[in-house]
């Protein structure tokens, strides 16, 4: 029983008092927990140095059985602790990466790898077991159960293989080639999850993502480029219309004024001058709002300036009941129903219209 007066009892209360301490820590407190980690394991290694306790070497068969106990709880003290810190290690990245959500997949499968080396070493040192037999042996067992799990095999990898390659991170906003888009809010061994614009969460399977064409709306920056095609009567000269637009542009506040927005000509017939422009906003929740906004500045700026938007191709009255360029001009807004169509002076009327009048806008007015 002189076993117990040996200095590797003091090594298993130490491995004992490290996992009751790093389990009574908080979760929040993240960094207390892996300094624990870490001095706990150094001061174990130190110890086993110093008793020239071999962790990685089979238990001797010469031993008593509670010497054998002892020293096998030693080792597997020893392991558990190592797989610890090495975890530690890999969490301390993260922190210091500062991307420790999209890592998340990836740290599990090191963390899974960790246990699994930990295990297999517990059972080749601590209780002698031939682990390569056992390797061999549950091959079979391998294979039935991968047949099993084909497809959630393909999404677990699919997932690391999304994670390695970086295509998208978390915040992004993606679009596919199906149509799908929304911004990238969880990733995880099974699935990827989409909050769409309508404010629903899609899970997309990984297989899928790695199949599927994946635009990233969201690099290399978060503003985003878009086009908004017009079709004017030709009334007017192009130049003259592709002048309109360009002002539109300068006037809309929703947009990015560098890089500069762009006017094109993509057509011109006899019906319509097809006008696109493109420009970009800061960021995709404001396309709506500049779209909204341009499309009001080119009704207000055509009016003004007495063009016409383009009937539709398939009126039947679009070629015979064509204005000219003099009733085109006869049907423009008066300066002060310009200001009356903005919506801070529609209420324009009563005392202010009758100083209006009095002011000598009174004839312009309806």
């Amino acid at each position: 029983m002189n076993w117990w007066n040996s200095p590797l009892v003091y090594i298993v209360l130490l491995g004992l008092a490290g996992i009751v301490v790093w389990t009574l820590i908080p979760r929040r407190f993240a960094n207390a927990k892996l300094v624990v980690q870490l001095s706990f394991f150094l001061a174990m290694s130190a110890m086993v140095l110093d008793l020239r306790v071999v962790p990685y070497e089979a238990a001797r068969d010469n031993e008593t059985t509670g010497g054998a106990i002892l020293m096998g709880s030693v080792k597997l003290l020893w392991w558990v602790h190592l797989a610890w810190a090495l975890i530690g290690f890999v969490r301390i990245y993260l922190v210091f990466e500062r991307k420790p959500r999209e890592a998340r997949l990836l740290q599990d499968v090191v963390v899974g790898i960790v246990y699994a080396g930990m295990f297999l070493s517990i059972l080749a040192f601590v209780f002698a077991v031939p682990v390569g037999t056992l390797i061999a042996t549950s091959g079979v067992f391998a294979v039935i159960l991968g047949l099993a799990l084909q497809n959630t095999l393909g999404d677990v990898f699919s997932g690391i293989a999304l994670n390695l390659g970086r295509p998208y991170v978390l915040g992004n906003w993606i679009i596919l080639s199906d149509g799908t888009e929304g911004r990238v809010v969880e990733t995880n061994w099974r699935s990827t999850q989409l909050l769409t614009p309508t404010h629903n969460v899609v899970a997309l399977p990984n297989s899928l993502l790695a199949k599927i064409g994946v635009t990233n709306l969201s690099g290399p920056d978060e503003s985003h480029g878009l086009a908004v095609t017009v079709k004017m009567a030709p009334t007017k000269t192009p130049a003259i219309i592709v002048d309109l637009m360009r002002t539109v542009l300068l006037s809309c506040n929703s947009i990015l004024q560098d890089p500069s927005p762009l006017v094109t000509i993509r057509s011109l017939d006899a019906a319509a001058i097809e006008i696109e422009l493109f420009f970009r906003v800061a960021n995709l929740d404001q396309r709506s709002a500049a779209r909204n906004e341009i499309f009001d500045l080119i009704y207000r700026h055509s009016k003004s300036t007495g063009m016409l938007l383009a009937e539709p191709l398939s009126a039947s009255i679009a070629m015979t009941n064509r204005l000219s360029d003099e009733k085109a001009a006869s049907q423009s807004f008066t300066p002060i129903e310009l200001i009356r169509s903005i919506p801070v002076f529609s209420a324009l009327t009563g005392y202010r219209a009758g100083v209006a009048r009095r002011s000598g806008l009174g004839s312009h007015l309806p």
